[in-house]
Formats: structure tokens, sequence, C-alpha cells
């Protein structure tokens, strides 16, 4: 995935030394069903699903097009989008025809002058899924439109600049910090925010100067989230992280991600220094992906970093 706070997925490097907790903690305990635990301290930023698109092709009636994607998106939705495509096993394009018309995405749509549109999608099915509801939508709208996926940020983003593509389904805060980033230095202070409007109004600003403006985002997000299995929630009465770092800090409680979570700020380090939950021990493992989901439903580990939008995450 491609967020920040917690490093690409696949990261390289060390297993952390344990975080010692003051209490005995909560040992895992396996299930089959995962849940996210609400982060009712505000730890994430605002990494809302959001159009990007080349200032130079941006008309209203492609906006507008554009946006009833946006409206139909939460998260829950989102989750039920990747668990068709990365359960189910079906394509993106099968599951956002499926989505389309299940709610109604082409209906009131007004046609324009058309013309070809280059929707850019990042490598990961998530991604790709939503450059083909970006299709949909806009091929309603009288536009000739294509998918074409081009991998990482790094690549798409000056694409869109240049306007070798025109659309692009984006992440507001991570997207926001990426522009401030490219024009301001790597160490440039963080323009995104817990709060959508705040980080909006920081995407919009770095993003104006590059030829990049923006549909509505919408209230679907994509971000960094810490799971448990359900067994383990019921066991120890948990629904927020609140909750987490005051029953389950200490020496029982195995907290897992990518090595570098325990120093980045929107992983354990933020745990530690918004919620002050403190881990038994850390695994070192990947970042949302299968040994993590594993090591979960297993019990090898009572919590986890995942991302917010996960088809694991599916009820039921």
């Amino acid at each position: 995935m491609i967020l920040a706070g917690c490093g690409d997925e696949g990261s390289s490097g060390t297993e952390a030394p344990a975080t010692g907790g003051a209490g005995a903690g909560c040992a895992p305990a396996a299930g089959s069903q995962l849940v996210v635990l609400e982060d009712d301290k505000k730890l994430q930023n605002t990494d809302n699903i959001v159009p990007a698109i080349n200032a130079k092709a941006s008309k209203p009636e492609l906006i507008a097009a554009l946006d009833k994607v946006s409206a139909a998106l939460d998260t829950t939705k989102l989750i039920e989008l990747n668990k068709a495509v990365d359960v189910d096993r079906k394509t993106p394009k099968v599951a956002a025809e499926e989505f389309a018309s299940a709610n109604s995405l082409t209906t009131g749509i007004t046609k324009g002058q058309g013309g070809p549109i280059t929707i850019g999608a990042a490598n990961f099915s998530e991604n790709q899924t939503l450059g083909e509801l970006y299709r949909i939508v806009l091929t309603a709208a009288g536009y000739q439109p294509k998918v074409q996926q081009i991998g990482n940020r790094e690549l798409y983003e000056p694409a869109l600049e240049k306007g070798e593509i025109q659309v692009v389904p984006e992440y507001a805060a991570t997207l926001a910090d990426f522009l401030n980033g490219k024009a301001n230095g790597a160490s440039a202070a963080a323009i995104s925010s817990p709060d959508l409007d705040k980080t909006m109004e920081g995407l919009k600003t770095v993003g104006q100067k590059v030829g990049i403006t923006f549909g509505t985002p919408s209230a679907a997000q994509d971000q960094n989230a810490f799971a448990v299995t359900k067994e383990f929630a019921d066991k120890n009465g948990l629904k927020t992280l609140s909750d987490l770092a005051a029953k389950c800090s200490g020496a029982a409680t195995i907290m897992g991600g990518p090595p570098e979570c325990p120093q980045r700020p929107k992983c354990q380090k933020g745990l530690e220094e918004v919620y002050d939950f403190k881990a038994g021990s850390f695994s070192s493992l990947d970042a949302g992906g299968p040994q993590t989901k594993s090591a979960l439903t297993t019990g090898t580990i009572s919590v986890g970093l995942v991302f917010s939008s996960d088809g694991a995450l599916a009820a039921g």
C-alpha cells in the first residue's frame, strides 16, 4: 500500500527490542474474524479517497461524474469492494461494474463534450478497482476513458502534472504530504491532519502549484489501523484504542507489524505517545499483509497493524 507513517509494504528491517508494560497485558486470542479498534484520539490522518485531476482536463461534467463515486463510497463499502477482488477473486473490472450497478452510479450523470481520458492507477488492487469505477462514470459522462496501471506515486504523479494521464484515485493525507515534501524537501512538516477539511485545504494549496485539482473526497478511508480478533476484543472488552491501552498494556501483549513500526509516528510509537499503550513485546512481520493477518488469526500476536479498507475486515 502507499500510506504515509508506517513505511512501504514489505520494508526490510530488524525486530525492535521488546517494550515493557507495567500491567499483566492481554495474551493473544486466535479467531477467524478481525475487527479494527476505533482510533478515538485521532492518531491517524485523513486518508480519504479523492479524485485527483490534471487542471487542464478538469471540467464541471468530469468532476460531477467522479464525485458520484465519492458520494457512493464509505469505508465499509470499500472493504466489500476489496473483499470482492482480494478474497472472492473477482477482477477489479467485474467488482467495479457490480458495485456501479448496485449503487446506480451512472444515474443522472450529465454528458459533456467528452473526449479521450486516461485514468492512472497504482499497482495494487484497490486503486485499480477505483480506477475502474472512475472509468464507468466517465463513460456515462460521454468520455472515452481507459485505465492505465502506472505503478507507484513517484511514477504516476509527475504524469498527472504533465497531463500524460488526466485522473487518478488518490489518498488525501498521503498525497498532501507527498506534494509538500516534493516542493519543500523530505523534512518538511506534514500538512495532513486528522481533520479532513484541514487536509483538503493543504492538499488544494500544494496541488494548485503543480496543476492538479481535486473532486470531492469520499467518506472511504484507507489508512493505518490496528486490528485484533473478535475473540480478543470480546474477551477483554475492547472497542477503542483507549480501551486497548487501559486494559492491555503489559507483558503478555504482543504487537505485530512491519519492522519499522516501533519507530513510526503512525504505528507503535504513535500508540505509545498518543494512547500511552505499552506492548510487552513486538513481532516483526509485514505492513498489513498476510503475515500480520495470519499472526492475528492464529493467536501469535495480540494486536497488529492493518489497513482500514482491507477486504479481510469484511463482516461475516
